[in-house]
């Protein structure tokens, strides 16, 4: 099987029977569904998702059309049985796509790399690769992904560049800035992209222009509700409590709390100045910071955390895209994924789909044939 180069038979706009098909693709690590939602804004269809956190689950599932969602550890997950569930036969998926766990990888984080269990788990998607044979991987993760060390001395990006060219693939990389496409966020993200040896790839061009701010994405949203009111629009619901208001209300627009002069000590805490992301608000006319999970961005003039639907619109996301799972304070816990976590840990999906558009581009330029 590894042996046999990856096929574009997953690119024919045919089904035997005259009608047309989209090219199919299968997301992995799926999370609450930015990369699916780019993708299909591309043309292709997502037939398929697995993923583990069940509130991001319910969310894939609540959005999915005809996607059938595997809730599930992609390690417990069998390619060849997901694919005989789909009615994929080898060639017949023409994308698998996703954003495996960044976490080991981090700046913010321990970057312990593949020390952490999780760091091995970008190589599910080789597994997935061998089983099925696409024509083409994506894969997303954060910028120093591929310089991270691994236990032979070897660089993550040598390593994983090295499975797939032993399944037939040449791998491109790139660090993408989403707000270059359309994204009302500051977000650097490596995008890998694997085509079969020999096929040319062109990362997508930037957006002319400048880019989307703030205001641009949220200004037209109706007020937030509090929680268990029925929002105008899905997931605009406010749930920062009377202490962070206050704590907020001393911050001028685009500034953070520890870098306000003069504020009473009872409402600085224990901040330091260090502490620029907490109790931060954002500015109208820049794009936003990166949406992190364990920070609570503020609204730029109102005294209260963005909501889920505002984060999402910072992402990309369309309105028509349901969160589902329970929405956390900043101070609270929640098992799982929450609505803010589930939006800061997304792919935006105007990135992925410029990327989805530029993978089919060029299996229609090396195969000689074009997806409809």
């Amino acid at each position: 099987m590894a042996s046999e180069p990856p096929t574009a038979k997953g690119l024919e706009t045919g089904d035997g029977a005259g009608r047309l098909t989209m090219p199919k693709a299968l997301s992995l690590f799926a999370g609450a569904g930015g990369m699916d939602v780019g993708v299909e804004g591309a043309g292709f269809q997502t037939v398929g998702a697995v993923e583990v956190d069940k509130h991001c689950a319910a969310t894939l599932r609540r959005n999915a059309g005809a996607r059938r969602v595997w809730e599930a550890d992609v390690r417990g997950v069998c390619p060849a049985q997901v694919g005989k569930e789909l009615g994929l036969g080898v060639g017949d998926l023409t994308l698998l796509h996703g954003g495996p766990p960044c976490q080991p990888f981090s700046q913010i984080g321990k970057r312990q790399g593949m020390a952490d269990p999780r760091g091995q788990l970008v190589f599910e998607m080789a597994r997935f690769a061998e089983r099925l044979r696409p024509p083409a991987v994506m894969i997303e993760q954060v910028p120093r992904f591929l310089q991270s060390p691994v236990a032979s001395g070897m660089a993550m990006g040598d390593l994983l560049e090295e499975r797939f060219a032993s399944l037939g693939y040449d791998m491109h990389s790139a660090t993408l800035n989403a707000a270059a496409f359309g994204v009302a966020q500051r977000r650097l993200r490596t995008i890998v992209v694997c085509l079969p040896k020999g096929s040319a790839f062109r990362y997508p061009f930037s957006l002319l222009g400048s880019p989307k701010t703030v205001g641009e994405a949220i200004d037209d949203l109706p007020a937030a509700v509090p929680k268990g009111a029925q929002p105008m629009v899905p997931n605009h619901v406010d749930v920062t409590p009377a202490r962070d208001r206050e704590r907020i209300s001393h911050v001028p627009e685009g500034s953070w709390l520890s870098k306000v002069a003069d504020v009473p000590p009872d409402i600085l805490g224990r901040l330091t100045r260090k502490d620029t992301t907490k109790y931060r608000r954002l500015a109208r006319h820049q794009p936003s910071l990166t949406l992190r999970c364990g920070e609570a961005l503020y609204h730029p003039t109102l005294d209260r955390y963005l909501t889920p639907r505002e984060a999402a619109r910072l992402q990309g996301f369309p309105d028509s895209h349901v969160f589902e799972g329970p929405i956390r304070r900043r101070t609270g816990t929640v098992a799982n994924l929450d609505q803010h976590r589930q939006v800061a840990n997304a792919v935006p999906p105007p990135l992925a789909e410029a990327l989805a558009g530029a993978i089919r581009a060029s299996l229609c330029r090396s195969q000689g044939s074009y997806a409809a």
